[in-house]
């Protein structure tokens, strides 16, 4: 008997796929997050100064914005998982030639490689998620998928810091060769992690049926949809407050006397207040829903971003990282569910590409921002420029709704039932 929109005889794929993605996006995300920190050590023990290491750490993000597109259109037209296994091996092959660089340029090229398998696997790693998740269940698949990333950048910057030691060509060397064998140790997870089914995200809406046989929609086309705009800054925010975050507290606490080890300790308990953040993202969407929860979540962060600016005790600021932290957990994998929803049906990985060079520029334009803004006003004004960018961002959230974006978790096992 034939079910709805999809195939016969398909099925819906269960949720140990979901586990799987999160382990493997952990290892992924480890990796990269020991490796970049390990970059910066290896170019300065290569005799790059200030300058050259920025430019490395923009190569990551810059290389992939080329990619991003077409890697979307050629997932939306196709199957999400091949593109896991590719990312892990860019990866994986980045952070072990990144070890052998002998020149910056050479280190540069490399770390451009790992951006591009990072972005490989974060694209296919989405689309899997939209694809194979019930409308209902979109919102809690994202955020325990986004779990992920939190736990590899929790662990990573840590795992690199034990094994950079004074000798740092060597260490430097060390650390990239390990974060190689921890982003391989993600294809154990990936073993036919897709299913083809008809179900999940893609049998929304009466174009999904058709969405393989359609033509493209233009890129202009999907920034033109209400909601994917919205989606994209509100993503570009919160990853931009995250990124300055990590960046800048460093500085933050040189100028108030605060040790490097207790800096460490503050940004680890803000990772651990977005992980619980995605932990409860259920709960929190049934009692406020979505567009309520980016809307607080996003105003919230953008206080406590300006109010770091202020001369708090370390207790204090200790406090506004947690609850920070827990407002930064929600943006992200609420931003992806609001692109898929908002994007055609047969542009959603096209969508949720776009959404990542928006991420990537911002992570290219945020630290030259704040760099300009911290040396005409002080320390503390990018924090409270990224306050000003997030209540930007609560403003879209506020404003960008749409009935169909909307609907309610009975609404959504009611298309998952009829499909």
């Amino acid at each position: 008997m034939r079910h709805g929109r999809g195939t016969a005889g398909s099925r819906p794929p269960g949720r140990g796929w979901l586990l799987r993605l999160v382990i493997a996006f952990s290892f992924a995300q480890g990796a990269v997050s020991m490796a970049r920190p390990a970059v910066s050590y290896r170019a300065l023990s290569l005799g790059a100064d200030e300058r050259a290491v920025g430019v490395i750490a923009g190569v990551y993000a810059l290389l992939p914005l080329f990619a991003a597109v077409p890697l979307g259109r050629r997932t939306d037209h196709g199957r999400c998982a091949p593109l896991l296994p590719v990312g892990v091996a860019l990866i994986a092959g980045g952070c072990a030639l990144s070890g052998t660089a002998a020149s910056p340029g050479a280190l540069a090229a490399w770390s451009g490689l790992m951006g591009l398998g990072h972005l490989c696997f974060v694209i296919g790693a989405q689309s899997l998620v939209a694809r194979q998740s019930a409308p209902a269940e979109q919102d809690r698949n994202f955020g325990h998928f986004t779990i992920g990333a939190s736990l590899g950048q929790l662990v990573g910057p840590i795992a690199a810091g034990a094994l950079i030691g004074p000798d740092m060509d060597r260490s430097s060397a060390l650390a990239l060769v390990v974060s190689a064998a921890v982003a391989a140790a993600a294809v154990t997870s990936l073993w036919r992690i897709e299913h083809d089914t008809g179900r999940g995200a893609v049998a929304e809406g009466p174009a999904a049926g058709s969405a393989g046989r359609t033509a493209r929609v233009p890129v202009l086309g999907i920034l033109r949809s209400r909601g994917v705009p919205a989606g994209i800054f509100i993503s570009l925010a919160v990853l931009s407050a995250t990124d300055i975050l990590t960046a800048y507290l460093p500085v933050v606490g040189e100028h108030r006397g605060i040790a490097p080890a207790t800096v460490g300790i503050l940004l680890s308990l803000r990772a651990g207040a977005t992980i619980a953040c995605r932990l409860v993202m259920t709960p929190l969407l049934r009692i406020l829903g979505r567009r309520a929860l980016i809307t607080l979540t996003c105003l919230l962060g953008g206080v406590l971003c300006a109010g770091i600016a202020l001369p708090v005790p370390v207790w204090g600021l200790g406090v506004m990282l947690v609850l920070l932290g827990f407002c930064l957990g929600a943006g992200q994998p609420l931003s992806m569910t609001t692109v898929v929803r908002a994007a055609p049906a047969e542009a959603r990985s096209t969508a949720l590409a776009l959404r990542l060079t928006g991420n990537r520029l911002g992570q290219v334009a945020a630290p030259a921002g704040a760099g300009a803004v911290a040396g005409v006003a002080g320390v503390g004004a990018p924090f409270l420029t990224l306050g000003a960018l997030l209540l930007v961002a609560a403003g879209l959230g506020l404003r960008r709704g749409t009935p169909a974006q909307e609907c309610s978790a009975s609404t959504g096992r009611a298309l998952a039932k009829k499909n």
